[in-house]
């Protein structure tokens, strides 16, 4: 399968909802089915013909007194399964006519362009802005660098992430020639393979009770780590390909069974527009930046909060589908350039303006070559 690949500067078009061909034949006037109604001048009736008429299902006298319905027997076994087949099959034709008549209606409109690609290589540590990324099942991709494939636990598996040590973000990362290198304010860099040696242990690395595995990247690390933090219980895993990872479905009904992350919170892709931010902005004393918000894919060219109507968007030919909204929490009051905490913005607006709502949770679905009608 070929990779589905975004580019910065491509179109962004959503899925509309229009009116189908069969949908706009309207009845001609009189003929409509009414169940339960009157036909104009005619007498009431449900969907037969009218009561004491030749054809209709009223009761016909018989010759003891007793009213009987004509042709009425009690049906045989196989009858009863026939007719039982026969409604079931009809059942599935009217769903598949249904499913065919409502995508008939349906249409791609450009609604924006992508300004910004965006991928967290280490959770909770600094974004990475790429030009192209690959989608894949797990979020963004650019070469060695996965989104959020490596995470720092603690020494019981727990995943770390700045809510707790909010210096975390002040950890910044670049790859070159299979070395994944960070970079901390008075730290030496650390240059991490990212083929790791298979005789390093393996960790069950948690979050919100749910584990994926994850490869101990050695002492080294851990050292460069809990120096930075003042600590002594850190390691850092690498999240290796066909290693167990979380169903975001365990702990998010929105998701579907399918739907899988390494060390995300739950979103394999979150997207936001550019004027969502701003509009957030003319409500705060002192303003944020994107990076509170750490989204993947950044849109210009939409109104305000539009994202949140996108079920389904395209970006060159990788369709994506909308999850849900993402309700933001404590991350986004950490000044990205400090690694200090606000004790209430942006959250305490985005509580009162949005029901901390505020960025579109997708899901890569599959490559298209060509979906404009």
């Amino acid at each position: 399968m070929p990779a589905l690949v975004i580019e910065r500067g491509e179109d962004l078009c959503c899925k509309l909802r229009g009116k189908s061909k069969e949908l706009k034949r309207a009845l001609p006037s009189g003929r409509g089915r009414v169940i339960g109604g009157r036909r104009p001048g005619g007498p009431a009736y449900l969907g037969g013909a009218p009561a004491g008429r030749a054809g209709s299902l009223s009761p016909q006298p018989r010759g003891d007194g007793v009213k009987s319905m004509p042709g009425a027997a009690f049906p045989s076994p196989l009858a009863a399964c026939v007719c039982t087949a026969v409604a079931l099959a009809l059942a599935v034709a009217t769903a598949w006519r249904w499913r065919r008549r409502r995508s008939s209606g349906l249409r791609w409109k450009q609604v924006g362009r992508v300004s910004g690609l965006f991928i967290y290589p280490v959770k909770s540590c600094r974004g990475l802005a790429v030009e192209e990324a690959e989608v894949t099942r797990l979020g963004l991709r650019r070469g060695d660098l996965g989104d959020r494939c490596w995470t720092v636990i603690k020494e019981d598996g727990n995943m770390l992430s700045a809510k707790q040590e909010p210096r975390l973000v002040l950890i910044s990362v670049t790859c070159k020639d299979g070395c994944l290198t960070l970079n901390a304010p008075e730290m030496e860099p650390l240059k991490i393979p990212v083929e790791l040696p298979r005789t390093n242990s393996v960790w069950n690395c948690r979050r919100f009770g749910i584990q994926a595995e994850g490869r101990d990247c050695g002492e080294e690390a851990s050292r460069w780590i809990n120096t930075f933090l003042n600590s002594e219980c850190y390691r850092l895993a690498h999240y290796e390909p066909n290693m167990v990872t979380r169903k975001p479905r365990d702990f998010l009904p929105y998701f579907q069974p399918t739907d899988e992350v390494a060390y995300a919170e739950g979103s394999p892709t979150l997207i936001i527009s550019e004027a969502s931010l701003e509009d957030l902005n003319t409500r705060l004393e002192k303003k944020v930046t994107i990076t509170n918000f750490r989204p993947n894919i950044l849109v210009t060219g939409c109104n305000p909060y539009e994202e949140d109507t996108w079920g389904e968007i395209l970006i060159g030919n990788v369709q994506l589908k909308g999850r849900m909204s993402c309700p933001r929490c404590i991350f986004t009051t950490i000044d990205p350039d400090t690694g200090i905490k606000d004790q209430k913005e942006p959250l305490k607006t985005l509580k009162r303006a949005r029901s901390l709502l505020f960025s579109r949770v997708m899901r890569g679905t599959r490559s298209q070559a060509s979906c404009w009608s």
